[in-house]
């Protein structure tokens, strides 16, 4: 296969000492500049000041669901209709594990930097969010947390699988969010995901927002600044220990 073309992510360098690494997907359509405000949101209060943030942009690519124009995206998706089915069917596993390559390489990238991979948080919205549960549940490190917002587990058919062994993110704490008015990643997919891993014993939460559709909303933003803090505590300059 040709290798893409990607342009450099988009980085929020820590405010202070380096400690601990956010790497933060779009969706599809979007670019790494559209999540910039949400960023910019979860550090006002100067609680995250040891985290830099990473923001990727995916690729143009030809996307079946629209006609085959070419658009940001991190695989193809045949259909968008709202429905859980049509987004399961015919998965583009090609593009999918592409994307989890190169997720893992940016994972990879910040250990070797010196950032322990206990101090690095995936997380994304919709198709990014889709590629953060994927890419870091099969991660080859154990990870601070992962953030998957109005988004899915890609590849469920076969995703047992597609685990690496042993598997090292498997007690990793999870947070899914999900809008229940959802029209173009069904709340139910999502709460299937969910399910799904929560029954074979994944750390796996999931928030609900009541009215909200394929959108983030303030609260939202809110808890998920919370979970960035507890998963990445500020390191005691002293010791180099986290914080308690």
């Amino acid at each position: 296969m040709a290798s893409i073309l990607r342009k450099p992510p988009l980085l929020f360098p820590a405010t202070a000492r380096h400690t601990a690494t956010v790497i933060f997907i779009h969706g599809l359509g979007d670019t790494g500049h559209g999540w910039a405000d949400a960023v910019e949101n979860w550090r006002r209060r100067q609680r995250l000041d040891e985290v830099k943030f990473v923001l990727p942009h995916a690729p143009p690519i030809a996307i079946t669901a629209y006609w085959g124009m070419k658009m940001p995206g991190w695989y193809d998706i045949a259909v968008v209709d709202g429905s859980a089915e049509s987004l399961r069917r015919s998965e583009d596993e090609a593009g999918i594990v592409l994307s989890e390559a190169y997720v893992h390489g940016l994972i990879q990238h910040e250990i070797d930097a010196g950032i322990p991979a206990d101090r690095i948080v995936l997380g994304g919205f919709s198709q990014g969010g889709a590629m953060s549960l994927f890419a870091g549940l099969t991660a080859m490190a154990r990870l601070a947390g992962i953030v998957a917002l109005s988004s899915y587990l890609p590849l469920s058919l076969r995703f047992a699988e597609l685990l690496p062994k042993p598997q090292f993110n498997e007690q990793t704490p999870v947070l899914m969010a999900h809008g229940d008015a959802d029209q173009v990643v069904n709340f139910q997919l999502g709460k299937t995901s969910f399910e799904y891993l929560e029954e074979r014993g994944y750390n796996v939460s999931l928030k609900v927002y009541p009215g909200m559709g394929h959108s983030a909303c303030l609260e939202e933003l809110n808890n998920v600044e919370a979970f960035l803090r507890e998963r990445l505590p500020e390191v005691d300059k002293k010791d180099g220990k986290p914080e308690l």
